[in-house]
């Protein structure tokens, strides 16, 4: 997109992901109802929602690919890619797409949001077992923070025995399920790009969870007792139709192009520490289009994530000196 590797350009079109992600956030709470998006009625079934999504956006992003540069050029399939992308970043995709469309039916998109923000820190802790080294004891650290954060999170919730605490477990695992999908697209990063390994996964993701939506879409209309449920006008509001649309369009395929972007210019630790931005974004598209409260707890749990993250994915010998944090 930008063709000098200008930095004020870069951090511009960072900023702009954030805030298309955060819309998407919201955009997507409010596709599949529940707490805080204007009634207590599911709009549309979670499963449905993320696999025509991811269907579109795949597919839309495998032909900007085939048609222009914009997001790289697209490489040919060996077999084993292939069935990497099928049953290692295609299903844990599909997985994490139900828990988090679930998870943000039964609590608030801000609240996802910010578990997700806490990603960054389990992936660390994956790569790496506990050891007595100062690597070791930075990364623990950090995800003793982040974890202190997830708490504060949780804990109201749990304390007053509300149905929200279901939410705020399915939030913790879809944190968990997309650092783990993370960790599959890494091992499919060796020869394709990123953008590449995306579109791919996609699609797949949406095909894998298409039988499940269908069997969604069944029982829905089953249960309102109107016929076939996508024969009915109203199931198809143009509301609902034009936020899908900008999902898979403008949280998916453009955000994705400028964090590509970003990517080609900058290091990745420091292109991931816009993630943290994610929530505020996510929390303010909510609480203005849907009016989602900001509880008490998010700005402390917030914190104490964000400290996790930074913590765990600064390089300190390059920040500090060697003279401050010496190299194992």
């Amino acid at each position: 997109m930008f063709a000098k590797k200008s930095n004020g350009a870069i951090v511009v079109s960072l900023v702009l992901t954030v805030v298309l992600w955060g819309a998407s956030n919201a955009g997507t709470k409010f596709l599949v109802g529940g707490v805080g998006a204007g009634g207590s009625a599911q709009t549309w079934p979670p499963v449905w929602t993320g696999s025509t999504r991811f269907l579109c956006g795949g597919l839309v992003m495998l032909l900007m690919m085939r048609a222009t540069s914009w997001l790289g050029p697209l490489t040919p399939l060996s077999a084993s890619e292939n069935r990497g992308l099928w049953l290692r970043s295609g299903l844990s995709l599909a997985v994490y797409i139900v828990v988090f469309n679930e998870a943000l039916h039964y609590t608030s998109a801000s609240h996802v949001a910010l578990y997700l923000g806490a990603s960054p820190v389990w992936a660390l802790i994956w790569e790496e077992k506990p050891s007595w080294s100062r690597r070791s004891a930075r990364r623990y650290g950090a995800a003793a923070l982040a974890l202190s954060g997830v708490v504060v999170l949780f804990w109201p919730s749990l304390r007053n025995a509300t149905a929200g605490w279901i939410g705020e477990m399915l939030g913790m695992m879809a944190s968990v399920l997309w650092a783990y999908y993370g960790r599959q697209c890494r091992g499919l990063g060796a020869r394709l790009s990123g953008a590449e390994v995306s579109a791919h996964t996609m699609w797949r993701a949406g095909l894998i969870l298409l039988p499940v939506a269908l069997a969604e879409i069944v029982k829905l209309s089953l249960d309102r007792g109107a016929g076939f449920i996508l024969l009915n006008r109203g199931f198809w509001r143009t509301d609902l139709v034009l936020i899908q649309v900008y999902c898979f369009i403008g949280g998916g395929v453009f955000a994705y192009g400028l964090w590509s972007n970003a990517l080609r210019h900058w290091p990745t630790s420091q292109v991931f520490l816009f993630n943290n931005l994610i929530p505020v974004s996510t929390m303010a598209w909510s609480h203005f289009c849907l009016g989602e409260r900001v509880t008490p707890t998010f700005w402390t749990a917030m914190f104490l994530i964000v400290c996790g993250v930074v913590l765990g994915q600064a390089r300190w010998e390059k920040i500090l000196g060697a003279r401050w944090v010496p190299t194992e």
